[in-house]
């Protein structure tokens, strides 16, 4: 049996334990049951945040803005990358004018801002949006 992982769920936003070699095996959320990968990214805010970003399971994040038309642009690459990603990461996206507090703690300047966050440590950071392609091998790169 391999290590148990700690993950969130993207609906309830409770903390799960799940051995690794049932990532794929579409796993549900032992308190609500629905499913840990939805193949979507997940809206967070202030209070869920920490649940995702300090899990075993790295989680690519997107900070933006509804006003951000680069934001805008990007959302469907964001989207699209969710379902080919999962369950190695989970995707968040983060909208900095609901929640200042976090773009703050993160220091983003810039928006879109893209990050990789795993146990609570930041692996990576780029500032501005990409083509599909571009952004999967920045993902990969940076995925443990």
């Amino acid at each position: 049996m391999s290590e148990a992982m700690i993950l969130a769920c993207p609906h309830c936003h409770r903390k799960n334990r799940l051995p690794a070699e049932r990532l794929a095996a579409g796993p549900t959320c032992g308190a609500c049951k629905q499913p840990l990968f939805s193949g979507l990214p997940v809206q967070v805010g202030q209070a869920d945040f920490a649940n995702h970003a300090n899990g075993d399971l790295p989680v690519v994040i997107d900070f933006w803005a509804p006003w951000c038309g680069p934001c805008r642009q990007f959302a469907p690459v964001f989207e699209q990358a969710a379902a080919e990603l999962e369950p190695r990461a989970q995707l968040l996206k983060i909208n900095t004018e609901d929640q200042p507090e976090l773009a703050a703690r993160y220091a983003i300047r810039s928006i879109p801002t893209l990050m990789i966050v795993r146990r609570g440590q930041e692996l990576a950071r780029l500032a501005g949006a990409l083509p599909p392609a571009q952004f999967r091998q920045w993902v990969d790169q940076h995925l443990p």
